[in-house]
């Protein structure tokens, strides 16, 4: 092998001088090939605009992989904040979150109306920008430095950030004369951004991404009523409990004022499980069934006890039933297209006998409730009655609650549908939102590890599949939900951080998950670590950290 060749798609291939990662792949490109996003060595990441060493093997991603969808997103959020700037001097914008890989917009001067011909405007300059396809460039520079420029840009949010930033330097991007950071990496120009598009929605507007799985189509953007209500509920309360940001996250941990944070945050939950237990109440009778469904780790089973003890507190008397006892044998899955079992799917419960059960409870008659043993992959009958009384009120739990074919035997006025969201309530700053599929896995991994004896890396590679059978399975019915619960809490992440990193940090550059790993180790490491002890023992967060009051 010659020192100057790298391997690309089995063939090793001479590198000239100065090459790129972005000049190597134009060598390589097969006719028609989507654009390339970034680079991937050795497990590791490379952005486009990076030089190529030598005796590596090289690897390119798209946009339809997740990693180069995070590049994309990324580097049309610089673009967008470059045209506003651009437009309309230093008027802050805060990228709060993604709807449907979407990305939700405000202006922080609620003075500055969101119009059409206003963002129409905005899309004009970004397409401008797109066209001259101007350098996105990186600069390492002193963190002193990187403060600075923060301020002088009205970025002081970051610029608080910066200050607990444990390096002495700092990478900052620039794009013609506009600097701005975001963790992750970027395009190397503004010509790769050639699909994006800017509407109105709620009290900001959405920056819509391409599909994800057709890169030349735009992501729909339909009004999502009850999720973006969520949404807004928890921009609400961060603002209520004063923290937007990691940044005012650490200063509340720096003033001592933590354990007062976490209260707050859990009256509110309380107070929100306490009103749709009213509002169950106040069906009584009628109502018989309280569906509650939600993704992996959205704590599902700890809400279901919190509005238990709501209910009794209201006069009524909760029995729960997991729809996972309703398992068939493991045997007889359902295969998934890769021909390997989907236990996601609602075909992989036994419909006929959760429903012929439910049936008889609603009339009165007694059951005897399946166990499923997991580590026989078969349901068993341990002797465990049920019957419901006139005061009884039934809380199937499960990932198919909301799925109509679960119970589509039974009377709409008999059913109450939750749907348990785990929505990111902060960023890192105004521009680096924080992913809630990425928090629901840090729950998921110190949850694995806790309980299940399964490592970081286990989890983290098991977690795409999850997340497919998500999309199929669950979010498609999100909508059904008479009401919403977002059981994520604004502090947790600091309380995570103290159980992740050690586990994140045992995932080593030679295994396939050290990309997410290593992604997920640079966000937390904006965080103070928090103290663990002052969460409350009926915290939604135990059910992940352990010594929950609850039986979960």
């Amino acid at each position: 092998m010659d020192r100057r060749e790298v391997l690309v798609r089995g063939k090793w291939m001479p590198l000239a001088p100065g090459e790129t990662f972005a000049s190597l792949f134009e060598k390589v490109r097969r006719p028609g090939e989507r654009e390339a996003m970034v680079a991937r060595v050795k497990n590791e990441l490379q952005e486009l605009s990076s030089h190529v060493w030598p005796g590596v093997e090289v690897d390119f991603l798209d946009y339809t992989d997740p990693d180069g969808r995070r590049v994309y997103g990324r580097s049309l959020s610089l673009l967008m904040l470059k045209a506003i700037r651009d437009l309309m001097g230093n008027v802050p914008v805060v990228i709060e979150h993604t709807i449907h890989r979407n990305y939700y917009c405000e202006f922080c001067d609620t003075s500055v109306a969101v119009t059409q011909q206003r963002l129409e405007a905005i899309k004009k300059r970004m397409q401008e920008l797109v066209a001259a396809d101007l350098p996105i460039g990186k600069e390492t520079m002193r963190v002193s430095r990187a403060i600075c420029i923060a301020k002088e840009q009205g970025m002081e949010t970051k610029a608080r950030l910066f200050g607990y930033r444990k390096a002495s330097n700092i990478n900052m991007y620039c794009l013609d004369g506009f600097y701005d950071y975001f963790y992750g990496y970027m395009l190397p120009r503004t010509g790769y951004l050639t699909s994006f598009d800017l509407v109105a929605y709620e009290r900001g507007f959405l920056l819509v991404c391409p599909d994800a799985k057709d890169p030349e189509q735009l992501s729909s953007y339909a009004h999502f009523e009850k999720i973006s209500h969520v949404f807004m509920e928890q921009l609400d309360w961060s603002r209520l409990m004063g923290v937007d940001n990691v940044a005012d996250l650490n200063d509340i941990i720096v003033r001592g004022e933590f354990e007062d944070l976490v209260l707050v945050n859990e009256a509110l939950h309380e107070k929100k499980i306490s009103q749709i237990a009213d509002t169950i109440t106040a069906r009584k009778g009628a109502l018989k069934v309280v569906l509650i469904a939600g993704p992996s780790s959205s704590g599902k089973t700890s809400f279901a006890q919190r509005l238990g003890i709501a209910l009794r507190v209201n006069g009524l008397y909760p029995h729960t039933i997991g729809l996972d006892d309703y398992f068939i044998d493991r045997s007889k899955t359902p295969l998934d297209s890769e021909g390997k079992p989907d236990f996601e799917s609602i075909d992989a419960l036994d419909l006929p006998v959760f429903q012929r059960d439910l049936a008889a409870l609603l009339k009165g008659e007694e059951i005897e409730t399946p166990c499923y043993n997991f580590v026989l992959g078969v349901r068993e009958y341990r002797g465990r009655k049920l019957r419901l009384g006139p005061d009884d009120i039934l809380l199937v739990e499960g990932i198919h609650g909301l799925n109509d074919r679960l119970t589509e035997t039974i009377p709409e006025e008999q059913k109450f549908r939750i749907f348990i969201s785990a929505m990111t309530q902060l960023n890192v700053d105004d521009h680096n939102r924080i992913s809630t599929s990425d928090s629901r896995l840090l729950r998921r991994i110190v949850r694995d590890h806790q309980f299940r004896g399964s490592s970081a890396a286990k989890t983290i590679s098991s977690w795409p599949s999850v997340k497919r059978g998500e999309e199929k399975n669950i979010f498609p019915y999100q909508e059904n939900a008479d009401v919403m619960f977002n059981s994520t809490t604004i502090y947790e992440l600091s309380v995570l951080k103290n159980y992740v990193e050690p586990l994140l940090y045992q995932i080593t550059p030679e295994q396939e998950e050290y990309v997410t790993a290593k992604r997920m180790m640079k966000f937390l490491d904006y965080f103070l670590a928090a103290n663990c002890d002052v969460v409350p023992r009926n915290s939604i967060l135990k059910e992940f950290l352990g010594g929950s009051a609850l039986h979960v």
